[in-house]
């Protein structure tokens, strides 16, 4: 073989492996642990957002099911982790991402947190929860809404938001955590405290998560993100034009990522058609007429989805 063909093959060659570089830098890729939990991450910076993981029988209500023989947990009983499934699933984390202080969203984020050293954004609520349980004052943001920080490989901008209109509208919890909270803490002790939206900018890819069933207008109007993680539990039907206007705010986002719709009370592996059915496959209706250019992706329990472009 003649020594230019040989260059040609070595800058081909050399070409692939840039080109195939380039596509890996352009990813994203998105796990969803259930309720609005997800882990995030594009090689460079891997994010969790409200990760929880122990999905704890409780109660014994229309939502358990007969063939789950966990441990049923009252509101009163002091939270466990189920730290055996955590380490199983979530081996590192840079950051944490915390949308309020249900236990449905901030319960597991202690042990995570002290397991991967992340850092961990949240409400004063979040932050007094995580220092009870003893997670390092270096390891955490305290945040209200309206800050946009830099990290390395990675920014985010903290949005003021509003909790699901739960119970026909009637919900309203201005209760906070307070600095002298101590932990263990029982479930009914994990109040709202306040509520975020998360616009994560990543090298590639803006994602922009909601923790709840609602949003405040102006906080989302003009954001742009390319993909969206809207919750679209049943709540949402008790706001005005909630996914129209949702779509219309965002700039009709590229891809839709359902977010905390699943029965979060049985365990991972459990069926969960009822709740595709009633909630996701309308929403994606819903989806269809306000931006039809929209991809929506339904998700599935710890499988990896990969977003190139």
């Amino acid at each position: 073989m003649s020594r230019s063909k040989i260059y040609a093959l070595i800058i081909l060659f050399s070409l692939g492996i840039s080109l195939n570089i380039q596509a890996q830098e352009d990813e994203i890729k998105l796990r969803y642990f259930g309720t609005a939990g997800w882990e995030i991450t594009d090689g460079a910076v891997t994010v969790l957002v409200d990760p929880y993981i122990s999905r704890l029988k409780l109660g014994e209500g229309p939502s358990s099911n007969k063939e789950d023989t966990r441990k049923v947990y009252k509101r009163s009983d002091y939270f466990e982790s189920d730290t055996v499934l955590i380490n199983s699933l979530i081996q590192k984390a840079d950051f944490i991402l915390v949308h309020h202080s249900h236990f449905d969203h901030l319960s597991d984020v202690p042990y995570i947190a002290k397991k991967t050293g992340a850092k961990v954004i949240g409400t004063e609520s979040t932050v007094n929860v995580l220092k009870a349980y003893g997670v390092p004052n270096d390891q955490l943001y305290t945040v209200k809404g309206g800050e946009d920080y830099q990290f390395e490989n990675f920014s985010v901008r903290i949005l003021e938001s509003i909790h699901s209109a739960l119970n026909k509208k009637h919900y309203f919890d201005s209760r906070t955590i307070s600095p002298s909270v101590t932990a263990p803490m029982k479930i009914a002790e994990f109040v709202e405290g306040g509520s975020l939206m998360f616009l994560a900018r990543f090298k590639n890819h803006k994602v922009l998560t909601m923790g709840s069933m609602n949003y405040i207008e102006r906080e989302v109007d003009g954001l742009r993100p390319d993909i969206l993680l809207p919750g679209v539990n049943f709540s949402r039907l008790e706001i005005y034009k909630y996914t129209e206007r949702l779509m219309q705010l965002t700039g009709f986002p590229k891809t839709v990522i359902p977010s905390h719709w699943d029965n979060f009370r049985v365990p991972y592996g459990f069926s969960q058609e009822q709740a595709i059915n009633s909630k996701i496959k309308p929403f994606i209706e819903e989806v269809k007429a306000a931006s039809p250019d929209s991809k929506v992706i339904t998700p599935v329990h710890l499988e990896t989805i990969t977003i190139k472009e």
